[in-house]
């Protein structure tokens, strides 16, 4: 008898159709949208079971399995749905964003055509301050009065640079020069593709709370707008296996179980010996480890041992 491949049919998501090319509102005038997918939860499923074969009989149901597989980080299968997004976004942040490589993208061209005008504003409650713990990062915002003095500067140097370029352009000189001095907070457009795994992985990197704020504004749209509603099973393994879990280090289990014990003074002990605690002149130095170790037991609720 002879063996014939199951019926194929395109699987589709229901959800997902309904906000196909819907723009989705990211900052003062970005935005997201789906132009097209390929493959819902049900490709991952096929797909996992064509790779294991008997060995997810186990799993009977769809949502079991997908959980399995992001539990154990069994990625292949995730790689079988892709999908492809229109954007605007701030070229600052459009420069964090391309450097996932891991992706195939069409950025719109301001060699061949007139930049997009538009560029994104901050209100005088946004001006963020530079950290103290993490150098490419921000903590706190300035005083109001202050940040109205910036808002304002900021409106005026964006209106100078666009008139000169118009100028410029006016002028009859080339697009590809003239662009050179607008501003980074400049809106660009791009068609940008990715396969499910390594969306996922983007995701998991640019919803972080240490995030530049602008590309995380377009991270959660991506990832509650639309991901949410194309593979609701993954996205929920998602929140429960990446978004929401807590990964520990070989060298912060051993801590954590000493602090379990409740002997904090060997607890400080050990984290001197692991390099986590330095001193100079009686001062705890400041260490970035330590610091992420201690973020983990907050989300414990576990008071700090050296604290």
């Amino acid at each position: 008898m002879e063996n014939k491949p199951e019926k194929v049919t395109r699987p589709n998501s229901l959800k997902l159709d309904k906000i196909l090319g819907k723009a989705f509102k990211v900052l003062d005038d970005g935005f997201v949208r789906v132009v097209d997918y390929l493959g819902t939860d049900d490709s991952i499923v096929q797909a996992a079971r064509v790779s294991y074969g008997k060995g997810t009989k186990k799993v009977r149901e769809d949502r079991a399995l997908i959980r399995y597989l992001m539990r154990h980080r069994h990625s292949t299968p995730f790689e079988m749905c892709e999908i492809k997004l229109h954007v605007r976004v701030p070229m600052d942040a459009w420069r964090q964003w391309i450097r996932h490589r891991t992706a195939n993208i069409n950025e719109y061209s301001t060699r061949y055509s007139v930049a997009i005008d538009a560029a994104q504003k901050t209100k005088p409650s946004q001006w963020r301050l530079q950290a103290t713990t993490n150098r490419q990062g921000s903590e706190g915002f300035i005083d109001k009065k202050l940040g109205q003095k910036f808002t304002k500067e900021e409106s005026e140097l964006h209106e100078k640079a666009r008139l000169a370029y118009e100028e410029k352009i006016d002028a009859g000189i080339a697009r590809e020069q003239a662009r050179k001095d607008l501003p980074l907070s400049t809106y660009t457009e791009a068609y940008w593709k990715i396969d499910l795994h390594n969306l996922l992985h983007f995701l998991a990197l640019r919803m972080e709370i240490n995030a530049q704020f602008e590309i995380r504004e377009y991270a959660n749209t991506i990832g509650y707008e639309i991901v949410k509603n194309w593979v609701p099973f993954t996205w929920e393994a998602f929140l429960d296996y990446r978004r929401n879990s807590q990964e520990l280090s070989g060298l912060e289990f051993e801590l954590l179980k000493t602090i379990a014990k409740g002997d904090t003074e060997k607890a400080t002990k050990q984290a001197e010996k692991m390099g986590l605690i330095s001193y100079r002149n009686d001062k705890m130095l400041k260490n970035y480890e330590r610091w992420e170790f201690e973020e983990k037991l907050k989300k414990f609720e576990i008071p700090v041992p050296w604290k």
